[in-house]
């Protein structure tokens, strides 16, 4: 269903509204945005991410990852990252500029943690090899158990995405609309 925003009063709301029902809908659209990050050589890196918790009060989007994830020691060199959400069903494209914190230890990444072990996605956290290792033609993906029989430590990290931007575009055949929302300012734009 399209919903006809006019005003950021009706704006800023509705998007922070469709990021908190994406983290808690695995079907929504903007469930998995692409982040976009800068490599050592300088070069944009781009991956598709889990939203996992949103926080409009705070202004703040939350991902999972690997801790030995490319994109982490990334975002550390460079916190500067632009997340882009595409939905379909609404004709809506959400590109965020962001600074990201990447947690990787401590008391949030514990607790949450011990929600995410009993699940499925823990083997995501738990492998022995980090995310992109080349695999032998001749072998599988390691077991996550280590030679005396014990799970080793997992490698689930935190990512905290502040947000400072967002560049709105609905895509309409009444025209094409576009917004700037910071946290205190909105203005249209041209498509």
């Amino acid at each position: 269903m399209k919903i006809h925003l006019q005003t950021p009063q009706e704006m800023r709301p509705q998007i922070w509204k469709e990021l908190g029902r994406a983290s808690q809908d695995r079907h929504h659209e903007w469930r998995t945005p692409v982040l976009a990050s800068i490599d050592a050589d300088g070069w944009p890196d781009a991956r598709t991410v889990v939203l996992r918790q949103v926080d409009a009060l705070a202004g703040q989007l939350t991902f999972y990852t690997d801790s030995r994830s490319p994109k982490v020691p990334q975002l550390q060199a460079q916190a500067q990252a632009m997340l882009v959400f595409w939905s379909a069903r609404l004709g809506w494209q959400l590109r965020v500029r962001v600074v990201c914190t990447v947690i990787t230890a401590g008391p949030e990444v514990e607790t949450l943690w011990q929600g995410i072990k009993q699940s499925a996605s823990a083997g995501d956290y738990l492998s022995l090899l980090p995310p992109g290792a080349v695999l032998l033609q001749d072998s599988s993906t390691p077991e996550a158990e280590t030679a005396d029989g014990l799970t080793p430590a997992h490698h689930f990290a935190v990512l905290h995405a502040q947000v400072l931007q967002m560049d709105w575009l609905e895509l309409s055949r009444e025209g094409h609309r576009r917004a700037q929302l910071s946290a205190t300012t909105w203005e249209w734009l041209t498509p």
